[in-house]
């Protein structure tokens, strides 16, 4: 049976099976006082409902993760789940909003509960035993808090939200942030924070990388404005790596999503770091992908009122 004939994507019942042996690997736990003993299911009750013995409340896989009083069936919940991370670029609210036929706001607010599921919330500094860190920022939409609606654009990029990036080459792993600004105090902190000091730095000749370059082991600079992209003497030396990883965000950003505010930008770098670090390159499969967004679900529920910013 296909992935997408699955029987989780069409019942309820087996839907929460699937939901439960990904959560719950050694039997239920109650997400309420983390007890796992005397938990009985509730005969006659919802799907999957439990009763804890200890602390005497009912309880089902759903509490404590994104899927936490919603409405939606769950099978509808793996459906987009498997769409978001199966989808190079994305799939539009719009779109899930057509194939679940739901409300757009339905459909909005679940998108962004799942790209909270994609959010590793790793800190690892990268390039560790001497690998290869690229670094480099890239500019998208309109900042309205800097440009309001209205006011003349311009030239360059001061009006447009400031993304900055890494990727390892060894690992093939991308971290990317939100920054207001590209000063040297903003940028230095990030990347000393993220590279490791025995790894090897790739950055553009942007100044503020100049300095913070000193403290890692090489410090290799190519020279965009001259028409340089790849140093002829050390090959090694580029950031074209990282220039992909922006190619296919950008694409999905510019082409997928259109538009995106300033505070939720954050969730959708979460989604397209998360589907490049678990990209078929790396033998991840839409599966598999699917299984580790499913993994991430626990204590990042989302409200809507958080969700919309209020």
């Amino acid at each position: 049976m296909s992935v997408l004939s699955a029987t989780y994507f069409h019942y309820e019942e087996a839907a929460y099976q699937v939901v439960e042996t990904t959560l719950w690997p050694h039997g239920p736990v109650c997400p309420r006082c983390g007890s796992l003993d005397r938990l009985t299911p509730v005969k006659g009750g919802r799907i999957g409902l439990n009763r804890c013995g200890p602390c005497k409340r009912q309880f089902t896989v759903k509490v404590g993760t994104i899927f936490e009083s919603s409405h939606v069936p769950l099978h509808q919940w793996l459906q987009a789940v498997f769409l978001m991370v199966s989808s190079k670029k994305g799939i539009s609210s719009h779109q899930l909003m057509r194939i679940l036929d739901c409300q757009y706001r339905t459909a909005w607010f679940m998108t962004h509960r799942i790209r909270e599921a994609m959010r590793s919330g790793d800190l690892e500094p990268f390039g560790g035993h001497g690998g290869t860190v690229e670094v480099d920022e890239t500019f998208i939409g309109n900042d309205r808090t800097i440009k309001p609606k209205g006011q003349k654009k311009g030239r360059g990029y001061a009006h447009k939200h400031k993304v900055l990036a890494l990727v390892d080459r060894e690992s093939g792993t991308a971290r990317s942030m939100v920054v207001d600004d590209l000063k040297t105090a903003t940028i230095a902190p990030i990347v000393r924070a993220s590279v490791a000091r025995e790894a090897r730095l790739m950055t553009d000749e942007a100044a503020h990388y100049t300095r913070v370059g000193r403290e890692f082991a090489e410090h290799g600079v190519v020279r965009h404005g001259k028409d340089e992209y790849v140093r002829l003497d050390d090959p090694s030396v580029h950031t074209n790596t990282i220039e992909g990883y922006f190619s296919v965000f950008k694409r999905g950003m510019k082409g997928t999503y259109q538009h995106c505010a300033k505070k939720h930008l954050h969730r959708y770098l979460a989604e397209f770091d998360f589907r490049y670090n678990n990209r078929a390159r790396l033998g991840v499969d839409d599966a598999e992908r699917a299984s580790r967004a499913l993994r991430g679900v626990v204590g990042k529920r989302l409200t809507y009122e958080t969700g919309i910013g209020r």
